[in-house]
């Protein structure tokens, strides 16, 4: 596992020993960075579920502002820590161990970019744009990039969320969520 491309390009980062973290693997992720490569640049980043802070300095390595990374594993934050610190983006990086709704409580900011890449199959994704959404997080441009299974259900909508790119990369789907635009929103008011 290394970063892309970028400020740390080529540099290793550490992996966990275990199967309880699952990294996403490189093939997907410069996939991923090639659908989004137009938001990073400036963008404040939260890598959720974030195992190795993988996604975060991805985007940190190209051009994102500062990345809240989270996870609720004591091995993770420390994956984490010193994977941030090899990278030398610790003046671009807040570090917050809990679950994901405390951490998503935490965030006292506008977010550009959301990566979501909870564990498959524990139903997670709905939860966690129900709370971005309530706590009003993202960004009006912003993006939330959710990670998951093919067979994982992940909903069309949620509040003001919607879905406005799937990819398919192998039993790996990336979904992408955004604000509904304010003609979709004044079409579904009209019809009600």
């Amino acid at each position: 596992m290394r970063i892309i491309t970028g400020e740390y390009r080529g540099r290793r980062l550490e992996s966990p020993a275990g199967y309880d973290v699952r990294p996403t693997s490189d093939k997907v992720k410069e996939a991923v960075f090639n659908i989004i490569m137009n938001e990073v640049w400036d963008a404040t980043c939260v890598d959720l579920f974030a195992g190795t802070g993988n996604l975060g300095l991805e985007a940190l390595s190209r051009g994102a502002r500062k990345c809240y990374f989270g996870d609720n594993s004591r091995e993770s934050i420390n994956l984490i820590k010193n994977n941030v610190k090899m990278c030398r983006a610790e003046d671009k990086s807040v570090i917050i161990a809990g679950d994901y709704s405390k951490i998503l409580g935490r965030i006292n900011e506008k977010v550009d970019i959301f990566f979501l890449d909870p564990p498959y199959k524990d139903g997670l994704y709905e939860n966690c744009l129900e709370i971005i959404d309530s706590l009003d997080l993202l960004s009006e441009e912003g993006i939330i990039v959710a990670e998951h299974g093919v067979r994982d259900y992940v909903p069309e909508t949620v509040g003001s969320l919607e879905i406005i790119k799937e990819r398919k990369y192998g039993k790996i789907m990336v979904t992408i969520y955004a604000k509904k635009s304010e003609v979709h929103t004044e079409e579904e008011e009209a019809n009600e």
